[in-house]
């Protein structure tokens, strides 16, 4: 006997305000992809939400570059007096 996994027990709101044709327009995609329009507007703010937080966490480079920022990254710190000097004087959020 296959044992089925207990459902995801969804507790959060998002509440949204649409215009009519809005509404329609969203009903209309969620029938064709065979999805109630909750799961649909659900579904596409989810993706929306991983595509700016990737740009927020994801870069891509070709390879010659990526070797470049990789060489860079590999490099020994250099002291900058200035960054120093800052480092070394109390902060000025304790108080």
């Amino acid at each position: 006997m296959a044992v089925t996994p207990d459902p995801i027990i969804k507790s959060e709101r998002l509440n949204i305000r649409a215009t009519r044709e809005e509404k329609e327009l969203v009903e209309q995609a969620a029938r064709l992809t065979h999805v109630s329009a909750s799961r649909f507007v659900l579904q596409a703010a989810l993706h929306s939400a991983e595509d700016v937080l990737i740009d927020q966490n994801r870069f891509v480079l070709p390879p010659e570059r990526w070797r470049a920022f990789v060489d860079m990254l590999d490099r020994p710190a250099r002291a900058i007096p200035a960054l120093t000097e800052a480092a070394s004087k109390p902060s000025p959020f304790s108080a």
